[in-house]
């Protein structure tokens, strides 16, 4: 039996844009590194079923170093030092909500909850920030967001910088979106640290007479 996700895209993946983008990304692996591995694709939404989403947090592209990405937007493994930007998020747990920052960059803990951790562009090349950026990922994430928007169950979209701004849903009603900089230390300071998404995500939920996220990943 296919998942909801498969049966809700499986049209999308049958549309030009996306056999342009499987036959950019073949010649791509014959002489670049790509991350992340091809199986981790699409790995946010084998964590994170359609009627499970909760919460959206969109980010930019995935890591772009070696063993960094795995498929979840801000994650990385377990032994992978968190980059500066995951490392932000944290500080920002810890001013929200009294959070400890944990001793790893694994998000899937959340991503089992109902957080889907979605990237604009699913895929880089190595050691090479937005290098697949207009290739068709936008085209493809955009369509996950529509589905997501017309969703009658209230959802929060955690928007965090310019690509994730992009992805602003038309039609906000029912859902919360919020918006802050991106937690990169080049931006965090604008306005990131101090945005108090998590809490008020929950409280959201709360309301919605949903469970709330357990933030904490130390647990």
């Amino acid at each position: 039996m296919k998942s909801p996700w498969e049966n809700l895209l499986i049209d999308e993946f049958k549309k030009p844009y996306m056999k342009d983008l499987k036959d950019f990304l073949d010649t791509e692996r014959i002489s670049k590194t790509i991350y992340p591995p091809k199986e981790s694709i699409f790995e946010a939404f084998n964590q994170t079923p359609f009627d499970q989403v909760k919460v959206v947090i969109i980010g930019q592209d995935p890591y772009h170093g070696p063993g960094q990405a795995h498929g979840l937007s801000f994650s990385v493994p377990e032994g992978i030092e968190p980059p500066p930007s995951l490392k932000n998020i944290f500080k920002e747990l810890k001013t929200d909500l009294e959070i400890t920052s944990p001793s790893h960059g694994c998000l899937v803990s959340w991503a089992k909850q109902g957080v889907l951790l979605l990237n604009s562009t699913l895929t880089v090349r190595a050691n090479e920030a937005g290098s697949h950026q207009f290739k068709g990922w936008e085209q493809f994430t955009d369509k996950v967001v529509s589905l997501l928007t017309e969703k009658t169950d209230p959802i929060v979209f955690l928007l965090w910088g310019k690509s994730a701004f992009e992805k602003l849903p038309n039609n906000k009603t029912p859902h919360l979106v919020l918006t802050a900089p991106h937690p990169s230390p080049l931006s965090a300071y604008r306005g990131f640290f101090g945005c108090r998404h998590f809490s008020k995500a929950n409280t959201f939920l709360k309301k919605q007479g949903k469970t709330e996220i357990n933030w904490d990943l130390s647990l």
